[in-house]
Parts: C-alpha cells; sequence; structure tokens
C-alpha cells in the first residue's frame, strides 16, 4: 500500500470513528467508545502467535458521567487535529500534541499531562485499527540504527532515496525512521539480523567489521527497542526470511527487552502481531558465560532479584533454558554487562564469542 493510500485509508477510519459518535447522538443515545481493558490482568499470552494480546474484558468510555464526556470530548477534539494533519500531509511528535493542546478552544479538551495524551492516541490506535505511524504521530526520537548490507528505498519528504546501509552510511549507520513501513528492501546480502542492546557493543562489532564478515546486519537497539526498531526487526524476517538473534546485557531487564522483540510488550499489547518476531533467538549474555568466562560483574540488587523471580513465572521466560538460566543467576546472585568480555580482549566478541555461539545455535 502506498503512503498516500496510507493516509487515506487513516484519515478515513478517524472520520468514521468520530461519526459512529455523531450518529450515537442523532440516535438519542449515550455516546461511548469500548475498548479492551488495559490493565495487565487483561493481558494474555497467546500460544498460539506466542505474543502478548488483550484478553475478552472490555472498558466503555460513556458521555454519562462528567469524567467520561471528558474523555470523549478530548478524543474528538484529537480525531480532528489528527484528521487535519494527515489531509496537510503534516506530522508531529507525541510531545507537540499535549502542548498543542493547550490551544484548543475548549479548555475541558485539553490534557492534563502527557501520559494522558499518549494514551489517547493509543486508545485511537485500538479503536480504530490504524497505527500512530499512520497518524503521522512521531514519538521523541530513538535514534536506532542499522549497519549492514541491505540497500533499501526509503520515501522522505525531499521523495525517494535509495541507500545501502554499508556504503551510503558513516561509521553511525543508517537511521531507523519512525515509520519503517515507508521502506522498500531492494537487496541484500544479509544471513541473519543481530540486535544489540547498547551502543558501545555496536560499535565494537562495526568497528572490528563483524557485519561485513558475517554478512550479518546489525540492528542497535538502543536499550528498550522502539517500535520502530521491532517493526523493521520483524519486516526482515518475515518478508527476507532472515533469521533474527538478539544480544543483550545479562540481567533481567535486558532478558525483557529480548521478549519484547521475540513476544511483544505489555504496554504495546495491541500491536504485537504487527510488531513482534517470536522466531527471534537469545544469543547472551547468559548467566552461564558469567560463570564459564569469569566475567567482572555486579551483584544482583534486590530490584533484580524481584524481576528474575518474576521472570520464572513471565509465560516468555518458561522454555528449560530460561528456567536454568534464571535459577543459575539467582543462585550465583551476579550480573554482567555485554562490555564485561573485553576482559578477554577487544576482540574477544568478534572473534570467539559469537562466532562460536551462533555455529551453536546453527546461524552460521
Amino acid at each position: 500500500m502506498s503512503p498516500n493510500t496510507q493516509d487515506e485509508k487513516a484519515r478515513e477510519q478517524l472520520i468514521d470513528l468520530a461519526a459512529e459518535f455523531y450518529d450515537q447522538f442523532a440516535g438519542g443515545e449515550i455516546p461511548e467508545m469500548k475498548l479492551p481493558t488495559r490493565t495487565k490482568s487483561n493481558i494474555v499470552f497467546d500460544e498460539d502467535s506466542n505474543v502478548w494480546v488483550y484478553g475478552d474484558r472490555t472498558s466503555t468510555r460513556s458521555a454519562n458521567s462528567v469524567r467520561g464526556a471528558r474523555k470523549l470530548l478530548k478524543a474528538v477534539y484529537t480525531i480532528d487535529f489528527l484528521a487535519k494533519q494527515l489531509d496537510e500531509d503534516r506530522s508531529s511528535t507525541l510531545r507537540e500534541l499535549y502542548y498543542l493542546s493547550e490551544s484548543w478552544d475548549n479548555e475541558e479538551a485539553q490534557f492534563s499531562d502527557q501520559d494522558e495524551s499518549n494514551q489517547l492516541v493509543e486508545d485511537l490506535e485500538i479503536v480504530s485499527k490504524v497505527t500512530r505511524e499512520d497518524f503521522h504521530m512521531r514519538p521523541e526520537e530513538s535514534g536506532a540504527t542499522l549497519m549492514g548490507p541491505l540497500e533499501l528505498r526509503e520515501q522522505t519528504r525531499r521523495g525517494e532515496r535509495e541507500i545501502h546501509c554499508q556504503k551510503d552510511v558513516g561509521e553511525g549507520g543508517y537511521q531507523i525512521p519512525n515509520n519503517p513501513d515507508t521502506i522498500e528492501f531492494l537487496d541484500h546480502d544479509i544471513d541473519f539480523v543481530l540486535c544489540v542492546e547498547t551502543g558501545g557493543m555496536r560499535d565494537r562489532l562495526v568497528e572490528n567489521g563483524f557485519d561485513e564478515e558475517y554478512n550479518v546486519l546489525v540492528v542497535h537497539l538502543k536499550g528498550q527497542p522502539a517500535r520502530a526498531t521491532r517493526r523493521i526487526t520483524k519486516r526482515l524476517h518475515d518478508e527476507l526470511d532472515l533469521p533474527v538473534v538478539v544480544f543483550t546485557d545479562g540481567d533481567p531487564w535486558s532478558y525483557r527487552i529480548y521478549g519484547s522483540v521475540a513476544y511483544g510488550s505489555i504496554k504495546s499489547a495491541h500491536l504485537s502481531e504487527y510488531l513482534a518476531t517470536p522466531e527471534a533467538e537469545y544469543v547472551g549474555i547468559r548467566p552461564q558465560d558469567i560463570v564459564d568466562y569469569d566475567l567482572p560483574t555486579d551483584p544482583l540488587a534486590d530490584s533484580d532479584i524481584n524481576a528474575l523471580e518474576s521472570e520464572l513465572t513471565d509465560p516468555r521466560f518458561q522454555s528449560e533454558f530460561w528456567k536454568e538460566q534464571i535459577e543459575l543467576q539467582l543462585d550465583i546472585g551476579k550480573k554482567a554487562e555485554q562490555q564485561a568480555l573485553a576482559s578477554r580482549g577487544l576482540d574477544f566478541v568478534t572473534d570467539t564469542y559469537l562466532p562460536e555461539r551462533l555455529s551453536d545455535m546453527g546461524v552460521i
């Protein structure tokens, strides 16, 4: 679907939503908007698709109370703003939407804080089945990048441009745009996709030429990955049939980074099938690596221990591998960063650690 067609579809579905409120009014009904209940207890792990999805419980935003009426008023003003934005082929950030509401002529429609405006945009995504990227809503820049043998065509405000993600970029790589569905994959020599948590490790891999030696596309997750990063990773897997592996620090928060790439996150459960790559595999750092390589470590904090214990009951971490690794980490009481591999030399990660691990996994 072309960008213009996507814009038209997004605008139509927003207008349809506003028209539904009008029809309810005209029919003598109290306007309302039904949504999945957005609580942790209503988010379930779908065993068939291996992603987080909303359960059957719903909540109703109804104008039969002052609080409910305010929420619907804010929704109507936001729909009007988004429809005009699409008409004008403009875009804005989630932060700008919050401040823009200060100029709306009805004070009751203005947002009290950015959390409220962010949540409303998510509500509109769920009800209209259109992503915020297709509303032309941007988060603050994530700065996540690609580096590797991929040639693509990107739609920009200055027209199309073709980019090779090694030959046409500097050491920083190609920055993933807010809406990666505007990218067309033209050609590639990629054997697998390696998602890397930290900038330091990403830079080490690129400096050592790992992307060139192994025909790998290095995706810098930049910590907890943004939606655009997860979306392009899924597209690379689904459309180019590429294996995806995730390389993070060895702590419970990093395991959740892997979980969000592979299985989706609770916060974006309504988009899991659009963002998650259930086939993604975890390459490290593993608690067993801390023992085997005698890596420099930090002790587990109480919050780390609580997070690990929570992961033992998390559907995303129920395999024998994860149970063994988490229990081992709780036993040794230690965590380690990716860069701890440098204790064995700057080339250890690219000459030994990753080649051996990826070979064992059948990736190379």
